[in-house]
């Protein structure tokens, strides 16, 4: 999760730690024939690298180069650990199809070299701020404000034949909807899927507000979000009692940088959650059983077989779903984080790796309500906490604590 914007800010202006140096990104887009649209995936790439201090470069899935593939070529050679990180609103087949499939032979090929795969962009708070500053521009064009008008808002996407990732169009538009006095705010699509933008703009005008801020939830300028303008242009020429306008994409702003910036550190750290409960490759979903279950998962399905298959003894051939000795909590929320917790969940992650008499699992939290006497840490099952905890003090609480049951007295924090 994002530590806000002047915590992003400061983060940035530090140097960066020695344990970088060894460290690269890849930044994922889609690609497209138009030129300007991947000029657009590669500003970004160098602006995060400017924020991270590490090399950052643009790949493409199709239509430019280069390839996923060819980028990883081009960096494994320089490094030991290359983190993707997907220029993509949502996930639907792309990101959880056609990217892992890309990383999966390159890590065949370059065996030498970590590949982690980092999440799409998603629901996040700076693109929250984002839309709501983008609304807040056309609402001026059209000399109207939220507070003496009427104003509904529709959130138009471009639509997927991904279940989940249209779900996550209208948790967005109800999220820019809270607190930010719209009359009303409404998800729509361009294509795929409905509601139609055009269809949502007629029923819109049955309530006469005053006004509709359309946004159109796109990376560029592209052919769809044309559409979306004329769209928009058609409805205000329609309804002349009602005032309505465009916006712009998400373009290059700088808060697109906070979001890729959390996926990368949760990528980095093996730390990625996607919402996969409600993925059609999981479940069965009305109207998309044949996906769920389908190739892909079979396949999954018999590798993964193989990792629990001929193990005559679990504790000598232990496997990743066996229950570890410790579970060790690190809470990455806001507080924390701004206090240096990514870096401690990172230390105690490499010392418990390099231990060879622990069982512990290290995995980030949310917050454990003890706000200000952070960076927190919780051991289970004893119950200890400890808070202040630096990235220095994470050898002592492997070598110490879980290596010889020995609580670190100095950061206890509080026991349960």
């Amino acid at each position: 999760m994002s530590t806000g914007g002047s915590a992003k800010a400061d983060a940035s202006a530090r140097p960066t730690p020695a344990s970088l140096d060894d460290e690269a990104v890849l930044l994922v887009g889609h690609g497209s024939r138009r030129e300007r649209s991947n000029e657009q995936v590669r500003t970004l790439a160098a602006r995060l690298e400017d924020r991270l201090g590490i090399p950052v470069d643009a790949a493409f899935l199709e239509l430019a180069a280069p390839s996923i593939t060819d980028a990883i070529a081009g960096l494994a050679p320089t490094v030991s650990q290359i983190t993707v990180v997907q220029l993509s609103l949502f996930a639907a087949s792309h990101v959880k199809n056609d990217v892992p499939l890309a990383i999966e032979r390159a890590r065949a090929a370059h065996e030498g070299t970590a590949i982690r795969n980092g999440a799409h962009l998603g629901v996040h708070p700076a693109i929250l701020d984002l839309l709501d500053d983008r609304a807040r521009t056309v609402e001026a064009d059209l000399g109207l404000g939220r507070a003496e008008n009427d104003l509904a808002c529709v959130l138009c996407s471009r639509g997927s034949s991904d279940p989940d990732s249209n779900a996550d169009v209208h948790k967005l538009a109800r999220l820019l909807y809270e607190g930010r006095a719209f009359d009303r705010v409404e998800a729509s699509f361009i294509g795929v899927t409905e509601p139609r933008l055009e269809d949502t703009l007629h029923t819109l005008a049955k309530d006469r507000p005053d006004g509709v801020v359309v946004l159109p939830y796109m990376l560029g300028d592209g052919v769809l979000t044309q559409r979306i303008r004329d769209r928009t242009r058609e409805f205000d020429a329609e309804y002349p009692y009602v005032e309505a306008a465009a916006g712009d994409p998400l373009g290059t702003d700088s808060r697109l940088l906070d979001v890729l910036g959390d996926r990368w550190q949760e990528g980095r750290t093996g730390s990625v959650a996607m919402s996969c409960d409600t993925c059609k490759y999981k479940v069965e979903l009305e109207g998309y059983e044949e996906d769920a279950g389908g190739a892909r998962a079979m396949l999954r399905a018999l590798t993964h077989q193989e990792s629990h298959a001929d193990r005559e003894n679990v504790d000598d051939d232990p496997h990743a779903h066996d229950a570890p000795a410790d579970h060790v909590a690190v809470c990455t929320n806001q507080t924390c984080a701004a206090d240096g917790a990514p870096a401690v969940l990172e230390r105690l992650r490499q010392e418990v790796r390099d231990s060879s008499n622990c069982d512990a699992r290290i995995t980030r939290s949310s917050c454990l309500g003890q706000c200000g006497d952070g960076p927190m840490v919780a051991v289970y099952p004893d119950g200890v906490w400890y808070g202040g905890v630096g990235s220095d003090d994470a050898e002592r609480i492997v070598s110490s604590h879980l290596d010889r049951e020995r609580i670190v007295s100095d950061l206890v924090e509080e026991t349960l």
